[in-house]
């Protein structure tokens, strides 16, 4: 029996631009807009936000609340088990991991990388290994198995910090599926880290939003089109930067 859950990975504090997933997105929170956004998905059969058990994320865990979306608290730093804890009550099949810093995230994309998923009878598949999609739509779905298998064997800190890794570095124990586009749009930057990224985004709620609040990528690549000052207007942060750093400080200690 197959049963999709989605887990959305939120924290409310964040160095770079504190608070974010709670700052106003043309009056709701980020994401309160990004749930509203991932709820048009025809595949996922139920969304869970997983957040920290710390005190600074009891906003996340009020506002999931209001939103009637459940909300699931575990360990700060071992993202993995707070994820697999997360699972559990539902019973999934199949597990979607999707971040809470992308307001622009695409419900189709998701879809369609749950079919490729299904259809290839994958233990993992993602659209992000080799990114051909604007950061900031990243999707991976693993099977339950998979997820057991990786509560089980990641060890160090990166590989329990960030939930996927262990697969990346043992790339030859699973059956992996990729979805990628050609031309590649990998050079946008739809993701929100940094204060240049929150005006992107809200750029483009207040052009789009408005008028159609289900907007998707191609509307927002036209946007871009009519508008190329804004594509740019904050491109310069790599990608991945959070998993350079945990290695950086792995490499350390």
């Amino acid at each position: 029996n197959i049963m999709i859950l989605g887990i959305l990975q939120a924290r409310a504090n964040s160095s770079r631009l504190p608070g974010k997933v709670l700052k106003p997105l043309l009056g709701e929170p980020m994401l309160a807009r990004q749930i509203e956004r991932l709820k048009r998905s025809a595949r996922l059969d139920q969304l869970v936000v997983a957040t920290s058990d710390q005190r600074e994320d009891e906003a996340i865990a009020a506002l999931c609340a209001e939103l009637d979306v459940p909300c699931f608290r575990g360990p700060l730093d071992d993202v993995l088990l707070r994820f697999h804890l997360a699972a559990q009550p539902f019973g999934p099949s199949q597990i979607v991991r999707l971040t809470g810093d992308c307001p622009l995230a695409d419900p189709a994309l998701i879809d369609e990388l749950i079919a490729l998923h299904l259809d290839g009878g994958y233990d993992y598949s993602s659209n992000c290994w080799e990114p051909s999609y604007p950061d900031g739509l990243d999707a991976e779905i693993l099977s339950a198995a998979t997820l057991d298998l990786l509560a089980e064997r990641a060890h160090t800190r990166t590989e329990r910090e960030h939930v996927t890794y262990y697969i990346r570095q043992h790339a030859d124990q699973f059956k992996i599926g990729a979805l990628s586009r050609t031309p590649s749009l990998a050079h946008l930057r739809w993701t929100v880290d940094e204060p240049a990224d929150f005006a992107l985004v809200e750029q483009i709620y207040q052009r789009l939003y408005p008028s159609n609040p289900a907007f998707a990528t191609d509307d927002i690549l036209a946007l871009l089109a009519r508008e190329p000052q804004l594509a740019t207007l904050n491109t310069q942060h790599q990608r991945n930067e959070g998993l350079a750093r945990s290695l950086a400080k792995e490499n350390h200690s």
